[in-house]
């Protein structure tokens, strides 16, 4: 279980990947003087730690940090708190639709065998009868 972090001068852009947000045990982060970008994930404990840790990030916003804007002023960090939830979603869905088709595709695999292997068969059905 990973406790400390120190990702600081690593010419790191982009965003921060919502995967850090699942590190639970994560005690001491430093993702200092870097090039990130983008809104710190919202609902974990990436907003929890102190604004040091995300400093000399310029692109960075949200807790601790300030809140984040669009060009036009308005805030941007519930579009963005909106764009994390459906990553989840996303997820959730792939993750139930592998499980039916795994389930389909084993059951079947043992219809097809059972009806292709005589052998099988008989030990199939005569197992569920003598009990």
């Amino acid at each position: 279980m990973l406790q400390a972090l120190d990702l600081s001068r690593n010419q790191l852009s982009g965003e921060i990947p919502i995967g850090m947000a699942e590190l639970n045990y994560l005690a001491v982060l430093d993702l200092s003087n870097n090039n990130l970008s983008g809104s710190i994930p919202s609902g974990t404990q990436l907003r929890g730690f102190n604004a040091s840790v995300y400093a000399g990030n310029n692109g960075l916003c949200g807790p601790p940090l300030a809140a984040c804007h669009a060009p036009d002023g308005r805030r941007t960090s519930q579009a963005t708190d909106d764009h994390v939830g459906k990553e989840d979603n996303i997820f959730d869905k792939g993750y139930y639709i592998s499980v039916v088709l795994g389930f389909v595709v084993g059951f079947l695999g043992v219809i097809v065998i059972l009806v292709l292997n005589k052998s099988w068969r008989i030990a199939y059905f005569g197992f569920w009868n003598n009990i």
